[in-house]
């Protein structure tokens, strides 16, 4: 019996318009791998959104199936690491850019994208933090690593509200940091300061003084998910020997920025990766999540569809409107 299940696919037509549906696909369809993956659930990321827009900087062949992040159990597997039954967690790397990814039922890549799913840690829970939660955990420990404690002042988390920034918020908040979230949504404020917040600060408030060189110091550490301005802002308004981490380029992937903060407050500056990392950092900081890190109110920043709900939620997270994770439960589309 020929194995079906129904996936997303975006199809780019002659005249450069894109199409999403949902179809019928084999194991046939999928590339050649080592490990088989039946997906439980997925999550939708930016970088997912836009590959279902046809962006060419994310996915450069169509008819293409996105989702950057899978959670599932082993369908079949070539080599002894893995067998039949498994659960595993395979995210990042070249998954649902230009290979087959999470939006449908099954998967199939190397072997070497794929870890055991920590003990611990639900399915739904890794996809509730699913790529976002793994970069905001990434962040914190490279800031933890640099020496910051909780007690030493502030951290900002801008783009608050988003998947990285709203994990952001939550793991800070648990780790008992002073946590300030930056946000463009003054509707947001109850949701901000509902998963973990002390302070809730408007965007614009931020970026009074981007036209200056330096700014009073007021930042311990930054978690900063969106670039351009607001990164560069914030760096300026960071304390001396100030850690700030950056992830993400949603305002803007430019940086301008002099190098006072730098060679005047001995500031640091670290960039964070999530999608070719080690599988050695993987892995511990999925420990860490699962355990030391395991931070309850997952539910207060994730919302869960199935496949028939990810258009509208593609098309309010391209528009910026989207809140938190959202999770996609493709169980039943096998």
């Amino acid at each position: 019996m020929i194995q079906t299940f129904q996936a997303l696919v975006v199809s780019e037509e002659k005249n450069g318009d894109i199409r999403r549906e949902i179809q019928t696909r084999t194991l046939d369809d999928l590339p050649e791998g080592e490990v088989i993956i039946a997906v439980e659930y997925s999550s939708l990321n930016y970088k997912d959104a836009l590959s279902a827009v046809g962006n060419h900087g994310v996915t450069r062949r169509y008819p293409h199936t996105p989702g950057i992040d899978t959670v599932g159990r082993v369908f079949s597997s070539t080599i002894d690491e893995f067998s039949p039954g498994d659960q595993v967690l395979c995210m990042g790397y070249d998954l649902g850019m230009n290979t087959a990814g999470g939006f449908g039922g099954y998967i199939s890549v190397p072997s070497d994208w794929v870890m055991a799913l920590p003990q611990g840690i639900s399915s739904l829970e890794a996809m509730q933090i699913g790529t976002a939660g793994f970069t905001a955990a990434q962040c914190v420990d490279r800031l933890c690593r640099l020496g910051l404690k909780n007690g030493d002042g502030p951290v900002l988390v801008t783009g608050a509200t988003g998947g990285v920034g709203s994990l952001a918020v939550r793991l800070l908040s648990f780790l008992e940091f002073e946590v300030t979230a930056l946000t463009g949504k003054p509707e947001q404020t109850v949701f901000l300061e509902d998963i973990g917040a002390t302070h809730v600060m408007a965007r614009g408030k931020l970026l009074r003084g981007r036209g200056k060189m330096l700014l009073r110091e007021r930042w311990a550490g930054v978690v900063d998910t969106v670039g351009g301005e607001i990164l560069a802002t914030a760096i300026k308004a960071t304390r001396y020997g100030g850690m700030v981490t950056c992830c993400g380029n949603a305002a803007s992937g430019d940086l301008p920025l002099n190098v006072y903060p730098f060679i005047l407050r001995g500031v640091t500056l670290a960039g964070i990766d999530s999608a070719i990392c080690t599988m050695a950092q993987r892995k511990m900081i999925w420990e860490k999540l699962a355990s030391v890190w395991r931070f309850p109110g997952l539910e207060k920043v994730s919302r869960t569809v199935t496949l028939d709900g990810l258009e509208k939620e593609i098309v309010s997270m391209l528009k910026g409107k989207a809140r938190g994770r959202i999770v996609v439960d493709l169980r039943e589309e096998r």
